[in-house]
């Protein structure tokens, strides 16, 4: 399909029909006593000179002619160049049935606690989520996964995206107290809320890795709850870390013992029980299988076709048109109409 970007700079077409009115041309009078003059002189062979300039006159008016055509088609191409002419291709996209999850993760400076063991060696809670939450991205073939975290704030990390690579790649980069050191887990479930709630229903779906406290923010993570269920978004909890009296963590350079760093699992579960999810353990080895049968009895978002015209410019060719009528002008500069100056001191 073919259409002008800018088809208002139409008007400027007829522009070089209204100079002559704006800018009247002064006439010469000059011009006028040497046609005189010509009229009276006199030669041996006046018909053949008369004859010479009838042909010399047919010539110019023949260059006249030519040269106002050059200098019609140099305006005509400058303007439809201006017009930004186009050629719509159409692109349709077809999206297939799938969920939408929202990735909602921990990045707070207690995710730095060292209280997970793997093969005999310390672990902190962000390592034993990138593990997890890597594994379970990979798994999710044909969904449309999204990434949020949070610290003192929460932050959209990745929209909503097919491309499952990507937000393995911006989870791997994560790190803790990206977004602050505290924690505003009620403002991140309001957060993936807002942006869930624009998906179609039934497929709504919040994965939330977190410690469970919440010392940041506007929203209460149970007031936060209650928005979700009332946006038909489940949340899926996962816990991490422990309830040792004193967690290591690693801080100015070596590993303090701290008991400030506590999970408080009953915030959790009560944010899942009131969406209608569920709760997990980190350290369980099979709560990714559990996350993934619950999430795969809610009913897909059904498949969406979308049509976009991507342009492909044609400016070119009407700008060539006036590039090859200004080298013509330049190769047949007699057809300009010349004035003769001085004619009555001649």
């Amino acid at each position: 399909m073919f259409e002008f970007a800018w088809p208002l700079a139409a008007i400027l077409l007829p522009l070089p029909l209204l100079l002559p009115y704006l800018w009247p041309r002064p006439e010469n009078h000059d011009e006028d006593q040497l046609e005189g003059q010509r009229q009276t002189l006199l030669h041996p062979r006046l018909d053949a000179l008369q004859s010479a300039y009838q042909t010399r006159r047919l010539r110019r008016q023949l260059g006249g002619w030519l040269h106002k055509s050059l200098l019609g088609l140099l305006w005509l191409g400058l303007v439809v160049a201006l017009m930004r002419p186009q050629w719509l291709t159409p692109y349709t996209e077809v999206s297939t049935p799938g969920y939408d999850l929202m990735l909602t993760v921990d990045a707070s400076h207690s995710m730095d606690a060292l209280d997970f063991t793997v093969n005999g060696r310390q672990v902190s809670r962000m390592q034993v989520v990138k593990g997890v939450m890597g594994r379970f991205i990979d798994s999710r073939e044909g969904d449309r996964i999204g990434l949020i975290v949070f610290g003192s704030q929460a932050f959209v990390l990745s929209p909503l995206s097919m491309d499952r690579n990507a937000v393995h790649q911006l989870l791997d980069g994560v790190v803790a107290s990206i977004a602050g050191q505290g924690t505003a887990l009620g403002d991140a479930i309001a957060l993936g809320v807002k942006k869930l709630r624009e998906r179609p229903p039934q497929s709504r779906v919040m994965i939330l890795i977190a410690d469970g406290d919440s010392t940041h923010g506007s929203f209460a993570p149970v007031e936060a709850a209650r928005l979700a269920r009332m946006a038909g978004v489940r949340i899926y909890v996962i816990g991490v870390g422990s309830k040792q009296e004193q967690i290591p963590i690693y801080e100015d350079g070596q590993i303090k013992y701290r008991d400030d760093l506590t999970m408080n699992e009953d915030t959790l579960q009560e944010v899942a029980r009131t969406t209608g999810g569920a709760y997990f353990r980190a350290t369980d080895t099979s709560a990714l299988e559990e996350i993934s049968q619950r999430v795969s009895q809610l009913e897909k978002t059904q498949a969406e076709a979308r049509t976009a015209f991507l342009p492909e410019p044609l400016f070119r060719w009407p700008l060539a048109a006036s590039l090859l009528a200004l080298l013509g002008l330049g190769l047949f500069p007699e057809g300009r109409k010349r004035f003769v100056r001085g004619a009555s001191g001649a």
